[in-house]
């Protein structure tokens, strides 16, 4: 019986002391490509086309592409085939905020994802990758800014520009300022304007030719959402604003809304030559440091209070969150986001993983049942950030 408890015993320690590993970052790219469909372009979570889950999709496999050789063989037939294909899908899907503030999409004709007796949207071509919610665009934007980043094929920073030009188009059409959540104008919420702030940074830092013109709507942006009221004095940031009041409507701390800013931050700084540009830096680890302090366990491992019951968009949040702390980490370096990154993905790989290397939602564990495209990429976004900065 000793015998038994102290082989059990050694064993878990051998689990819980694995340090993630480019090899396991590969594992987890194969099993997401089970759920990509090639005829289409895009990653099926479950039975449903994921649209803007897909964009995350697409980010994290660049991402894993920038260092890892093998992955970016395999990749450079994904870009151009989701580039191809994914934008001539006929996208009928419907956007939605629960009351709890966790959005919600539905994709005609695939029952559960769709509500029986709904009346649905018509079919949509999103060209050029545009559809009615700026959200999703601003998700798209910044996937063909990453596939850019890691082939320096022009077609896709130039889809990035022609996205970021339907969402300025919103700029300042809203009761409160700031850009739509969507093209019906019902919300004016925290991920849309962090979007297109971040587009516009990192489009400030890549078109040379337009630098100044996109550094000068993301410091637009920036003074806005800074001003909005959506950051909180726990320098956390809320889900958008109360359109009868213009002020924070108290919605959900939702860890990607604590993320995207972070990257946009990142990128901020680099492009804004002013000295006082070191203060987006400051104000980035500001959000950090309290989204860690109030979103993960004792342990330190992450987690959004819809957990384990978060859908197919809110299991895409945290690794959203890791991703930009990553490029904050890039740019600033801190032992305490090293370690935090560290700590999530060897939490995942150890206590959230399935039989056939699936990442599943609760990243401290246990694996819950089944993990999508969503989870799976969702995770790999706290892998690839850690072996990024390691």
């Amino acid at each position: 019986m000793l015998k038994s408890s102290i082989q059990a015993l050694v064993a878990l320690l051998a689990v819980t002391s694995h340090s993630i590993s480019v090899s396991d970052a590969e594992l987890s790219f194969n099993t997401l490509q089970q759920w990509y469909n090639q005829s289409i372009g895009l990653w099926i979570p479950s039975t449903a086309p994921g649209w803007w889950n897909s964009a995350n999709c697409l980010t994290v496999v660049a991402d894993l592409a920038a260092i890892d050789s093998n992955v970016k063989t395999k990749a450079e037939s994904i870009f151009p085939r989701t580039f191809e294909k994914a934008q001539a899908y006929n996208l009928q899907q419907q956007k939605g905020v629960g009351t709890n503030w966790l959005p919600w999409s539905y994709y005609g004709n695939f029952w559960p994802w769709f509500p029986l007796h709904h009346p649905k949207p018509p079919f949509h071509h999103p060209n050029g990758f545009l559809n009615s919610y700026y959200d999703d665009e601003g998700w798209w934007a910044l996937a063909w800014i990453a596939v850019y980043d890691v082939t320096g094929d022009t077609r896709y920073l130039h889809t990035a520009e022609s996205i970021f030009q339907d969402m300025a188009a919103s700029y300042d059409t809203t009761p409160c300022g700031g850009i739509w959540w969507d093209k019906n104008h019902t919300y004016v919420n925290a991920i849309a304007n962090e979007l297109f702030l971040s587009v516009g940074a990192h489009l400030a830092n890549r078109a040379p030719s337009k630098s100044s013109y996109y550094l000068r709507w993301a410091q637009r942006e920036w003074a806005w959402f800074q001003s909005s009221g959506m950051i909180n004095a726990q320098n956390t940031i809320n889900d958008g604003l109360n359109l009868t009041t213009c002020r924070n409507n108290n919605g959900t701390v939702w860890s990607y809304n604590q993320g995207v800013v972070l990257g946009a931050l990142a990128e901020l700084n680099s492009a804004d030559s002013e000295e006082n540009s070191v203060a987006y830096l400051s104000t980035a680890k500001r959000i950090a440091d309290a989204a860690i302090a109030n979103l993960t366990d004792a342990n330190g491992v992450l987690h959004d209070p819809c957990e384990p019951d978060c859908g197919a968009d809110g299991s895409q949040f945290k690794g959203v969150f890791a991703r930009n702390l990553q490029r904050l980490q890039q740019a600033s370096p801190e032992v305490r986001y090293k370690t935090f990154l560290q700590d999530n993905a060897n939490a995942i790989w150890a206590d959230d993983r399935g039989v056939g290397n699936e990442l599943s939602v609760v990243w401290s564990g246990p694996f819950v049942s089944p993990a999508n495209a969503s989870t799976q990429s969702s995770a790999m976004d706290a892998i690839v950030g850690a072996l990024t900065v390691s």
